[in-house]
């Protein structure tokens, strides 16, 4: 018997869709080969996208958005209808800010979430307890849904580097947000407790980066972090065929990321 064709599932922070959109979203969209696309800060609410973003021929579109105009927010465009989609943690301090969505297909519970930075508005980490707290928050949500029988996928930008192999200057951002010992100590809580980085699974070898500064030539040098992630529970791990990151894509000071999975994940 013929083996199923693969299912792709595509994340990307897209730094403002709008902005994006001016940059070839549309025609990546229709190219990606995608059966499930998780974006991060949207910055814009559905309203504020004209109708062929917010809701193309073809796809079914969930938004979360920020009260904050123009700031953070989530969106998901699927080719199948979700059964059911939350947008909320349930937490005031952090739906405010638009950053989660789970979208339930079958037995597979699809989360995209758009983790907070942990630098502040004058350049220092006052926003990493926040970031630490909404982690937790997440991870809380996403064991209900392993205790309920669903096979997870969380998807997004994490904002984090968990190894000195995920990023190009490990040394040198030893004390900036994103590569703190605390924020990499929160993820090593997440795999000791059964979580899969599909990309690492598939790839152990250095140079491979889903965000670049947008400081001039950084990008050309491959100066990189990678923060951008699908991660697996055990129960989804094993339908996942390939993961892979998409650095020719631009648009974004990020790149897309993602996975293949057998369809048999739905069921």
């Amino acid at each position: 018997m013929a083996r199923a064709r693969a299912i792709r599932v595509l994340s990307w922070n897209v730094n403002g869709l709008r902005a994006c959109a001016r940059k070839g979203f549309r025609a990546w969209l229709r190219g990606a080969r995608a059966e499930i696309v998780g974006l991060q800060e949207v910055r814009a609410s559905p309203g504020d996208l004209p109708a062929d973003l917010r809701s193309p021929k073809g796809w079914h579109t969930h938004f979360a958005c920020a009260e904050r105009r123009g700031y953070s927010g989530v969106g998901l465009f699927s080719r199948r209808e979700p059964d059911r989609v939350e947008t909320a943690l349930g937490i005031e301090r952090f739906d405010v800010e638009g950053r989660f969505q789970v979208a339930r297909f079958g037995r597979l519970a699809l989360v995209n979430a758009y983790f907070p930075k942990g630098s502040g508005k004058n350049r220092d980490n006052s926003r990493v307890p926040y970031k630490l707290d909404f982690y937790r928050a997440v991870f809380e949500r996403l064991q209900c849904l392993r205790r309920g029988g669903y096979r997870v996928l969380i998807l997004g930008d994490f904002n984090t580097a968990h190894r000195e192999i995920d990023l190009a200057r490990p040394v040198d951002n030893r004390k900036t947000s994103g590569f703190l010992p605390e924020e990499r100590a929160e993820l090593d809580r997440w795999m000791q407790a059964g979580w899969v980085d599909s990309f690492r699974r598939f790839e152990p070898g250095p140079g491979h980066y889903s965000w670049w500064s947008q400081r001039f030539g950084v990008r050309e040098r491959n100066i990189g972090w990678r923060i951008d992630c699908v991660l697996a529970s055990r129960a989804a791990a094993k339908f996942v065929r390939g993961a892979f990151i998409c650095p020719e894509v631009r648009g974004s000071d990020h790149c897309p990321v993602g996975v293949d999975i057998d369809p048999a994940i739905f069921g």
